[in-house]
C-alpha cells in the first residue's frame, strides 16, 4: 500500500492531468501550461546533460539555501536566482530536477524543493536527501470551485509589469501608419466617443485610392484597434526610423461596410456618393476621436516566456523608455531596444544592460593621455515582444537607472 504522502501526490497527478483534459476539450478553456510555457529543444538537451551529473558548487548562489518551499507569487525566474548565480540558467535548474518534474512549468506553490550536494556537486530535488529519500508532499485542500492545477503551476516570471503590453503594444511601419483606416465622423457631430458610441470609418482615400475598403467579412463584423499620435523610434547612434508606437485607444467592430451608392443633387444631376464604414466602439481606455486610425486586430498571442540567453550574439542600445515624462528605467519598467526579428532576437532572450562608459584623463602618464573606460554590467532585462527592428524588454534587475542610448550585450 502506498505511503500518505506517494497517495497524496498520486491524487494530484491524476487531477492535474484530468483538468488539463478537461481544460483542452472545454471550448474557450484555459490553455495548459506546457502549452503556454514551451521548452525548447536545446533547453531540454542542455537539462538532460546536467541531470547525469548536476551542477558544480561553483556556479551554485552564494547564500543557496538548503530547501525552498515553493509559494504563491514565485517564478521560475525567481527561483532560480535564489539556487544559481544567473538566473537566466534556468535550464540547469530544470535538469538538477529533470526525473522528477519534466516539465519546468509544472512546479506548483507547496511543493518543497531541497539542495542536495555531492562530490563537488548539486542537485536539485523533490525528495529530501534526493532520489533516495521520502517524496516531497503538495497539500491538496478542499475547493468550493472547480480549478485546473495546471493554472496554478508558476510562471517564468511575473506578467503583471507586461500585461498590457501584451494586447496593447504596437509598433508599425510607415507604409502601414500612412495607409491605415481612419475615423472621419461620429453621430450627431460628437467630438469624442467612448464605449458604445457608433462612429463612421474610411479606409479609401486619395492618399490610398487602391486600399481595401472596411467591411463586413461573411456577414461577421470586423474587429480593430483605435490608435492615435504614432510616435517615432529613432536609432540612438543613427537616428534612423526604426519605426513608430502607436497609442492604442481602444477597440472598434466594423457593424457596416464602406460602400458607395448612386444619388441625385439638387439640381438633378446623378452623382455617387461615399458612406463609410459603420464602427461601433466596444472598448476605450482613452477617448476617441475623429483622425484616429485603425489597423486589424491580431491574433491572440500566449505568453510563454522562457528566460535564456540569445543563441548568437547580440549587442545594441535603448532607444526609448516607456511611460510619460520617464527619463531612467528602474525594475519592472519597459524600454524599447533597437534590434529585433531580423537580428535573431525571440521572445525570453535574455540580455545585460551595461553602465555608460566614461573617459577619463591617465594621471599615471606624463602625456596625460584620454582613456574610454569599458562599460560596466548594470543589470538584466528579457525581451517579451519583437516586431521587425525593435523589440520591448522589460527590466528584471538593474543597479542604476536604465536610460535611452544605454548598451545591452550578451548576459
Amino acid at each position: 500500500m502506498p505511503s500518505t504522502t506517494r497517495l497524496i501526490s498520486s491524487i494530484a497527478s491524476a487531477v492535474a492531468c484530468l483538468c488539463t483534459a478537461q481544460a483542452v476539450l472545454a471550448q474557450g478553456g484555459p490553455v495548459p501550461a506546457e502549452q503556454r510555457y514551451p521548452v525548447t529543444p536545446e533547453q531540454r538537451e542542455r537539462a538532460g546533460q546536467v541531470a547525469q551529473a548536476g551542477v558544480p558548487l561553483a556556479e551554485l548562489a552564494p547564500n543557496a539555501p538548503d530547501s525552498h518551499t515553493v509559494k504563491a507569487g514565485d517564478t521560475l525566474w525567481g527561483i532560480s536566482g535564489i539556487f544559481l548565480r544567473s538566473p537566466w540558467r534556468w535550464p540547469e535548474l530544470w535538469g538538477m530536477n529533470l526525473d522528477e518534474i519534466k516539465n519546468p512549468h509544472r512546479i506548483y506553490p507547496g511543493q518543497v524543493l531541497y539542495l542536495v550536494k555531492a562530490n563537488g556537486r548539486a542537485m536539485l530535488s523533490t525528495r529530501p536527501g534526493g532520489a533516495g529519500g521520502e517524496p516531497g508532499t503538495i497539500k491538496v485542500s478542499p475547493r468550493t470551485r472547480y480549478e485546473s492545477l495546471s493554472d496554478a503551476a508558476i510562471p517564468p516570471i511575473s506578467l503583471q509589469s507586461i500585461e498590457s503590453f501584451l494586447n496593447e503594444a504596437l509598433i508599425i511601419d510607415e507604409d502601414t501608419l500612412s495607409s491605415a483606416p481612419r475615423i472621419v465622423a461620429a453621430q450627431e457631430g460628437r467630438v469624442l466617443l467612448s464605449r458604445g458610441d457608433r462612429a463612421y470609418a474610411r479606409a479609401i482615400s486619395a492618399d490610398a485610392p487602391n486600399a481595401a475598403p472596411l467591411a463586413v467579412v461573411n456577414g461577421r463584423s470586423a474587429s480593430y484597434r483605435v490608435f492615435r499620435n504614432a510616435t517615432p523610434l529613432r536609432d540612438p547612434s543613427t537616428d534612423e526610423i526604426l519605426g513608430y508606437e502607436a497609442q492604442y485607444l481602444g477597440k472598434a467592430n466594423v457593424m457596416r461596410s464602406e460602400t458607395r451608392r448612386d444619388s441625385v443633387n439638387g439640381k438633378g444631376e446623378k452623382i455617387s456618393e461615399i458612406v463609410p464604414a459603420s464602427l461601433d466602439i466596444t472598448a476605450a481606455k482613452e477617448e476617441i476621436r475623429v483622425g484616429d486610425r485603425l489597423l486589424p486586430e491580431p491574433a491572440r498571442e500566449f505568453s510563454n516566456y522562457v528566460p535564456r540567453a540569445p543563441q548568437g550574439r547580440q549587442s545594441g542600445q535603448v532607444v526609448s523608455v516607456y511611460g510619460n515624462a520617464v527619463t531612467y528605467a528602474a525594475q519592472n519598467t519597459v524600454v524599447t531596444i533597437n534590434r529585433g526579428k531580423r537580428h535573431g532576437l525571440e521572445p525570453g532572450h535574455v540580455l545585460a544592460v551595461l553602465r555608460e562608459s566614461n573617459t577619463v584623463t591617465d594621471t599615471t602618464d606624463s602625456a596625460r593621455p584620454v582613456l574610454r573606460l569599458p562599460g560596466e554590467r548594470n543589470g538584466l532585462m528579457m525581451v517579451f515582444r519583437t516586431f521587425d527592428r525593435v523589440s520591448y524588454a522589460i527590466v528584471l534587475d538593474i543597479a542604476e537607472g536604465v536610460k535611452v542610448g544605454d548598451l545591452f550585450v550578451n548576459p
